[in-house]
């Protein structure tokens, strides 16, 4: 398991994780797309990604940064 802030500036280029991720939203307000769904986002959500799925940030606001929590095996749990 690892954990980072995480704090894209303007665009969020980050690429689909071996491992399965949680964001816990600090501050800053968006959108947050996870494969084929859209979510908005605010400081107290969690938003959790499965290991290999597109993901990104969208439409954020300049203070927007999240804990990035990445655990479990390479590939993601069965």
């Amino acid at each position: 398991m690892s954990v980072e802030i995480y704090q894209p500036e303007q665009v969020d280029r980050q690429q689909p994780h071996e491992q399965d991720e949680l964001y816990v939203i600090i501050s800053g307000t968006g959108e947050f797309l996870n494969g084929d769904v859209r979510t908005r986002f605010q400081p107290g959500d969690v938003l959790f990604v499965p290991a290999g799925v597109v993901h990104r940030f969208e439409n954020f606001t300049d203070d927007f940064r999240t804990w990035v929590i990445f655990y479990g095996p390479h590939g993601g749990e069965k």
